[in-house]
């Protein structure tokens, strides 16, 4: 048995607990006392403890929340922070995060009962967002600091911050700067008062000066542990994002509830088919049941053979593999058209064995209702009697065994329980169709899916279709009708200029859901200066959110100019310059992110409903739940199996985390030696154990599907 984290320290802590705290249990055990896995969030209202709140729920990290605003919520006093279990005194929650230092009345009983609980128990706490001055260990900020916009600066990550919580980085922080004319990040920028013991882990230059000031430190004193934040944030800003884990790995000490990773995957539909091009003249696509000017003639975008060379070659390049969501009628039919000649399918199958593949149906076809095009934009068919005209379960069901067939007789490497429809279709699409097909489900069962993809634009919950879970998916806003950067330019400024500068209008007529461009794009320089960095911004944004969704794109964008490479590399360009080797992107096929989702969904519930209880005494921690439960747990890296010897779950940012089932309804958990965090001791080498702008900057939205692609 390693030696117990901090023995003498929580043995003097339960002395503490007894005899200081108003109100403690009478006993004072000598016994370490038991802290609970669970984190005491104080809220405000404000952005910065929302935006903690937000991390610790995407993650499956227990938490209770106080609300200050309101008048019926809790009295926090020693009953409600601490008690005994069994002979142990029991520390309700692990850590506390507050909107500030102290953001109750002076005087405040709260507020006691808070320090001396974090004195007894060494309970740490984050200080969510707070001014810089000597209440926090650093002078005030007119005294030779800063404060005011720190919007486009790239702070730094000490040495203390990369030895200890903040380990994952590379070392920058840069601070979004999304419009020159919105505030976005207001920050204290200062130094520690002289004799504070406090270890500055984030850090950005003072202007006019040539010292640097502290964004992120801790301030040990009065046997109290201290996370000072000087800016202030919200949950989708890059700067927090990057530093969010750093922040619940400080105030849990490695050891917690929950577990994150940073995914990233991309579907490319469409591949062996061909997609329609965007007309510049006509403003539609030719093709497409929405275009139906008489000059329309389509002119279709469809990879080459260098165009597979080209993809195999980025992947290995990157380290990363691409999903092919294919549709097999395409090649079928280029070769009746060419003698039988197909030397993009033929050379996608002699490197079958380079992608991942999804099954998108035979041809493509519209799954829902019978689509009349008669009118624009189309609406369902009907029968005499008036109701709705659906494509019937045999042919949903061809659809999807034509094409899995064709799959399996060139040996694409399928998971036979994944389907992807054309355009989503089968499932509801609003205005026209308010419900599925109901002969989806049944053909799905017919045909074995497990997991249907669906337009997270449209659905972004996952649901239950027949034998199917949806798995949502991003549409990126590279549109599928666009093989050449001129193209993608000149439908992005139809669909986001205003009338009078000679687009659609729609984001006039649509003000909630999309923001007009200021000025239309240089159709040289747009795609390159505009829309890559756009779209690199909030496809990063998900891959810094926990969120496992893929992301979609389509086999036009890989052909001709290649216009998905620019944003592919520019996500994972600037994925790499922020972390840490041993923080990789995980990249995940279709299925295991359906799955991902669903077990996130399953232990969410059974921590809402009270099932799990979790707890740490000295180097031990135990959970608990019905058995089977899945449990996602993080703990520091050398956390051993209890009594087994073997180690729990998978490396990642510096500590180990995973899935794990409970068997008879009890997992423990062996952590590794770690010296006692004391708060008036050394600081650790490691501690294992106004608004900011909104989400989207001006002149921009997250993209919806893009028409007839998917």
């Amino acid at each position: 048995m390693k030696r117990l984290i901090g023995t003498t320290l929580f043995t003097t802590g339960a002395l503490v607990a007894a005899l200081v705290l108003p109100g403690a249990p009478a006993q004072a055990s000598e016994r370490e006392p038991r802290i609970d896995l669970r984190v005491l969030v104080v809220s405000d209202g404000g952005p910065a403890t929302d935006a903690i709140a937000a991390e610790l729920d995407a993650a499956g990290t227990p938490y209770t929340e106080i609300d200050l605003t309101r008048a019926d919520r809790p009295v926090i006093d020693v009953g409600y922070l601490a008690d005994t279990s069994g002979d142990r005194n029991r520390a309700k929650f692990q850590a506390v995060v507050l909107p500030n230092d102290n953001p109750f009345p002076a005087g405040s009983a709260e507020m006691a009962a808070l320090v001396n609980y974090e004195r007894a128990y060494d309970i740490p706490q984050v200080d969510a967002y707070t001014y810089a001055r000597p209440e926090v260990g650093l002078q005030y900020a007119v005294l030779g600091g800063y404060a005011g916009s720190l919007d486009g600066v790239s702070a730094q990550t000490t040495a203390a911050g990369l030895s200890g919580p903040f380990g994952y980085l590379e070392g920058a922080v840069p601070f979004e700067d999304n419009s020159p004319t919105v505030g976005e990040s207001y920050a204290y920028l200062s130094t520690p008062v002289a004799g504070a013991d406090f270890t500055p882990y984030v850090e950005a230059a003072i202007p006019g000066t040539a010292k640097r000031g502290s964004l992120v430190g801790e301030y040990r004193h009065d046997g109290r542990r201290e996370l000072v934040v000087t800016f202030v944030y919200n949950q989708y800003q890059q700067q927090f994002r990057l530093l969010a884990r750093g922040i619940v790995e400080w105030m849990t000490g490695g050891t917690h509830l929950g577990a994150s990773r940073n995914y990233f995957a991309v579907h490319v539909d469409d591949v062996f088919a061909a997609d329609d091009r965007w007309n510049s003249t006509l403003n539609c696509t030719p093709g497409d049941v929405d275009c139906t000017d008489p000059d329309a003639v389509p002119d279709p975008i469809r990879m080459t053979a260098a165009d597979v060379d080209h993809a195999a070659a980025w992947q290995t390049s990157r380290n990363f593999t691409l999903d092919m969501a294919y549709n097999a009628a395409g090649t079928v039919d280029f070769r009746a058209d060419n003698n039988g000649a197909d030397p993009l399918a033929d050379r996608f199958v002699a490197k079958r064995n380079d992608f991942r593949w999804i099954n998108h149906t035979y041809t493509h076809a519209f799954l829902g209702c019978e689509q009349n095009t008669s009118t624009v934009p189309w609406q369902c068919a009907t029968n005499p009697d008036g109701s709705i005209k659906w494509v019937s379960r045999q042919d949903v069901s061809d659809e999807i065994a034509l094409n899995r067939v064709w799959g399996q007789t060139a040996g694409l490497p399928l998971e036979n329980d994944e389907l992807v429809t054309g355009e989503h279709s089968g499932l509801r699409v609003l205005p026209q169709q308010n419900t599925d097909n109901p002969n989806l489900g049944p053909a799905l069962g017919d045909n074995n899916i497990g997991w249907l993809a669906s337009d997270n634009s449209r659905e972004p919950g996952q649901r239950q279709v027949g034998t199917a879970t949806t798995v949502p998916r991003y549409p990126m806003n590279v549109f599928y009708n666009a093989g050449r950067a001129a193209e993608q330019v000149d439908e992005y400024n139809w669909i986001y200029t205003s009338r009078a500068q000679g687009g659609s209008g729609i984001c006039e007529d649509n003000p909630a859901t999309t923001t007009c461009l200021p000025a239309p794009l240089d159709p040289a320089t747009g795609y390159t200066d505009h829309i890559v960095p756009l779209e690199r911004q909030i496809a990063l944004g998900h891959v810094l959110a926990n969120d496992p969704k893929p992301h979609f794109i389509h086999q036009s964008n890989l052909a001709e100019d290649r216009i998905a490479y620019p944003v592919l590399d520019g996500v994972l360009d600037a994925y790499d310059a922020l972390f840490a080797p041993g923080t990789p992107v995980v990249n995940l096929r279709m299925k295991d992110i359906g799955q991902e989702l669903q077990r996130r969904s399953a232990w969410r519930t059974a921590v809402q409903n009270g099932q799990i209880t979790a707890y740490r005494v000295g180097d031990t921690v135990t959970v608990e739940g019905p058995s089977g439960t899945a449990v996602p747990v993080t703990v520091p890296e050398g956390t051993l199996h209890f009594g087994s010897g073997s180690l729990f779950g998978e490396a990642y940012a510096g500590g180990r985390s995973g899935w794990t089932s409970l068997a008879g309804a009890r997992l423990t958990l062996e952590l590794p030696y770690v010296e006692a965090l004391r708060a008036d001791g050394p600081a650790p080498a490691r501690v294992a154990a106004p608004a900011p702008a909104a989400r989207v900057p001006a002149g921009v939205t997250e993209p919806v599907s893009p028409g007839a692609g998917g």
